[in-house]
């Protein structure tokens, strides 16, 4: 009996240490920095941002979504180990139209959604060290206090088109958020602090100046209407398709 009661504690102890993660909901605020050895003017518009989190969702908006490598996002939402990104080409259409011309095979209003969901054996083969692209080596033992939460320490190894090997050490909260952070590469829970190369001496570090508990709901993180889903293979196709049109056009 007393075998079965340590078991139901055992169990009851790990249930409540996943949930606890899964039920955080609220509001992570950043700011932005010039860091590096070149200073960098920071728009005003781009030196703060805010993620909003429920459970294993994150909301980045069109600001936080370029700052965390969204590119022409107007959007990204992580729902578990899937990543939605919302872009819009509409503009670059219209400027296309405009000249008299099209793409070859897309007739859409340029506005889509590319959804991409990491597997497991993925996830598994973050931490394993390699000599190309990037890997997580979480460090035991090393925490700072950062928007009043305990961060812990995670140094993402990448390495450039020569071998080079680069270090970028990145703090984090795993008590609040996906499990594994799309956003930024895979990392558990949510980055309270990090620095971003931006090349040429040039950087810029993204801090966490506040955690707002509370202030979001379901409706936060649906995907904006107006969007059409495409496979990456079709989105592929369109880029190569506007790039050729707007050379073109350039010429």
């Amino acid at each position: 009996m007393k075998k079965i009661f340590a078991m139901v504690a055992i169990a009851m102890m790990c249930i409540g240490t996943a949930s606890a993660q899964n039920d955080f909901k609220g509001i992570v605020k950043y700011s932005v920095a010039s860091s590096g050895e070149v200073p960098m003017d920071i728009p005003a518009e781009v030196s703060t941002f805010e993620l909003k989190v429920m459970g294993q969702k994150v909301y980045a908006d069109q600001i936080a979504a370029s700052l965390l490598g969204g590119g022409m996002s107007q959007c990204m939402i992580i729902d578990g180990n899937k990543v939605t990104n919302a872009m819009d080409f509409s503009q670059f259409l219209a400027y296309i139209a405009s000249a008299g011309e099209s793409l070859a095979t897309y007739t859409g209003d340029g506005k889509m959604l590319v959804s991409d969901e990491a597997t497991q054996q993925e996830i598994d083969s973050l931490t394993i060290p390699v000599t190309e692209g990037y890997y997580l080596e979480y460090v035991d033992g090393q925490t700072d206090k950062i928007a009043g939460r305990e961060a812990k320490l995670v140094r993402m190894h990448t390495f450039g088109e020569e071998g080079e090997e680069n270090i970028i050490e990145i703090w984090y909260d795993e008590t609040m958020g996906p499990a594994n952070n799309f956003i930024l590469y895979g990392v558990k829970g949510m980055p309270l602090r990090l620095t971003q190369n931006m090349g040429e001496g040039k950087a810029l570090t993204i801090t966490a100046t506040e955690v707002v508990k509370g202030k979001v709901k379901e409706v936060d993180f649906l995907l904006p209407s107006g969007f059409k889903a495409v496979t990456e293979e079709e989105l592929k196709t369109f880029f190569t398709e506007l790039q050729e049109v707007m050379q073109y056009l350039q010429e």
